[in-house]
């Protein structure tokens, strides 16, 4: 029979032989005091949810709670089971939600993959060094929130990494993009996030810069890498379409290179012409592959994963050393090779066809460099504006005879 429990009658309930007893309070239904066989005493609610599956929560320790305030929580939590909630399945949804560790790992599997391997690495670092330090592996994806963002990249912004700081943010955002999608949360934290400001970096090999520099590439004691360099001069190519070219991919009679989707940044095919200059350089190194019998499928052939390189990190550092030169990138060569064109002449569109931008605007940051073609430009037509001014002089008159 049930009785009103009361911290004294539950102080006393003897404990069972083995295992629990449950006695239940006589004024909310469900409600009673738990005892096990080891001592333990508790108050727990038990209902029935909506859909029949019986249920036991566990309102705390009777000898922390007292029986008034369990009642009351009882009571609390019964009005929600008559509303159609189930108390105890959301904690066990709770815990089991995913964490920022589970959407990291999800994310490495599922996304990564799609992504070129400069990219990869790219992403792996930061997650490894900024992301997962930072959110911990039990904080849950739906308890993040925009403090939480803003307080990562203002940490890193503060190490004096700004530009790192707007890529590590990009990365977080598609990845709660991504959790939106799998229905791990309804909103993206990273709305809202004030990037640090980022300046185009405008860095060109001047004359004697790139004289010197393929001075070093002919001393240069390794020829592959220093290859590499020259073709990246000539093509104006990204690294990784140069590191991962395929003899299949080059037409020498026709003098193309057809870059596959999966080489590009812009996951398109792109088809470009090969300078006489790009032509020879190519046609030497198969030359020399197949004399040594190392003709293969890759043109910079490894023995790394990939068969082919995917770095420059040893030899350019000695290049550039061995040039005299400062300040340079790998990635500069393809500036360069975009100034060149400019002072050539070209059009920015032609020079974005080339370099295989799809986006103007990419295009546009080498706008300036318009400068010496357009003044020389003007200057002709000025000299002839001028000229039209001026009166013509009359033809000289020769005398008859003299000779």
């Amino acid at each position: 029979m049930a009785t009103r429990l009361t911290d004294a009658i539950v102080r006393r309930l003897p404990l069972p032989t083995k295992g629990k007893i449950i006695t239940v309070d006589s004024e909310v239904v469900g409600f009673g005091a738990r005892v096990t066989a080891n001592g333990a005493r508790s108050y727990v609610l038990r209902y029935t949810t909506r859909v029949g599956r019986e249920r036991t929560y566990t309102i705390g320790d009777a000898t922390i709670w007292r029986t008034t305030a369990a009642r009351d929580k009882a009571r609390e939590l019964r009005r929600e089971v008559e509303d159609g909630g189930d108390p105890l399945g959301a904690i066990e949804e709770e815990r089991s939600a995913p964490t920022m560790a589970d959407l990291i790992a999800r994310f490495r599997t599922e996304h990564l993959p799609k992504k070129r391997p400069s990219t990869v690495r790219d992403y792996e670092r930061i997650l490894r060094q900024r992301i997962a330090p930072h959110f911990g592996p039990h904080l849950k994806v739906a308890d993040v929130r925009f403090e939480d963002i803003d307080a990562l990249h203002r940490k890193i912004t503060k190490g004096g990494a700004t530009y790192a700081a707007n890529r590590c943010v990009a990365v977080v955002a598609k990845m709660f993009a991504l959790a939106i999608r799998w229905g791990w949360r309804e909103s993206n934290p990273t709305h809202g996030i004030e990037k640090n400001r980022e300046y185009h970096r405008r860095r060109y090999l001047t004359g004697d810069e790139l004289i010197r520099l393929t001075q070093a590439l002919a001393k240069h004691p390794n020829q592959e890498p220093a290859d590499a360099v020259r073709l990246l001069l000539l093509t104006g190519a990204r690294r990784g379409e140069v590191l991962s070219m395929r003899w299949a991919h080059i037409d020498l009679g026709s003098g193309v290179w057809s870059k596959p989707p999966s080489s590009t940044k812009q996951k398109e095919h792109h088809e470009v012409p090969l300078s006489a200059p790009a032509r020879a350089l190519l046609s030497e190194i198969d030359k020399r592959q197949r004399r040594a019998g190392e003709r293969g499928e890759f043109v910079f052939p490894s023995w790394g994963a990939t068969g082919h390189y995917v770095e420059l990190k040893k030899a350019w550092p000695q290049i550039i050393k061995a040039a005299g030169i400062e300040g340079l990138r790998i990635h500069d060569l393809r500036h360069s090779y975009a100034s060149q064109l400019v002072s050539s002449g070209a059009s920015l569109a032609l020079i974005g066809a080339l370099l295989g931008h799809t986006n103007p605007r990419t295009t546009s940051r080498y706008a300036h460099l318009h400068h010496d073609p357009l003044r020389a430009a003007t200057e002709k037509v000025g000299a002839v504006i001028a000229a039209a001014g001026k009166p013509v002089k009359p033809a000289l008159k020769l005398k008859r005879g003299g000779m």
